[in-house]
């Protein structure tokens, strides 16, 4: 007898469900679990897109700023959900890549702004076309009210997923 990955039961067989467990939140997790898992390794390839050494999870990093613009690196930190000493060898990185500048805050002296170089938009922007052009490729067959329906739940589940 093979075990399958969760240590139990025939290979291809899935062990019954919890009792109480609504079959709806298990088939919930485990389509956000593929998501999830194809969305980690497409950031990878999208960061390596932009620049070779770019770490995956700096990545959503330019993808704020080229939405926001500039901002301060602790509300970068509180977007991306990570602590100040994370957020400051990330943007170091992202600097000695010549992808972002700091400059000082007009409305606090103390503080630094981050932006986008020329460079980092130009190469953000070019992944990111890319990347929709995929998405309308995988998702030519699907009707745009779909595609809007879907767009509308996910944010409805990120805002829900919020750490408050």
């Amino acid at each position: 007898m093979h075990e399958d990955q969760n240590g139990g039961g025939q290979r291809g067989e899935r062990p019954a469900p919890p009792s109480g467990v609504d079959q709806e939140f298990l088939a919930l997790e485990r389509e956000l679990t593929v998501f999830l898992r194809r969305a980690r390794a497409n950031q990878g390839e999208m960061a390596r897109e932009v620049h070779p050494d770019l770490e995956s999870a700096a990545y959503g990093l330019l993808v704020r700023l080229d939405e926001c613009g500039r901002q301060r690196a602790t509300e970068l930190a509180a977007y991306i959900g990570v602590g100040k000493a994370t957020m400051s060898r990330q943007l170091r990185a992202l600097e000695e890549l010549g992808l972002v500048a700091r400059e000082p805050d007009p409305a606090d002296g103390r503080a630094w702004l981050v932006h986008l170089t020329e460079e980092g938009h130009r190469r953000v922007g070019r992944v990111r076309d890319a990347r929709r052009a995929r998405y309308v490729s995988k998702l030519s067959h699907w009707d745009r009210r779909e595609v809007a329906e879907l767009a509308r739940l996910l944010n409805q589940l990120n805002r829900g997923m919020e750490q408050r």
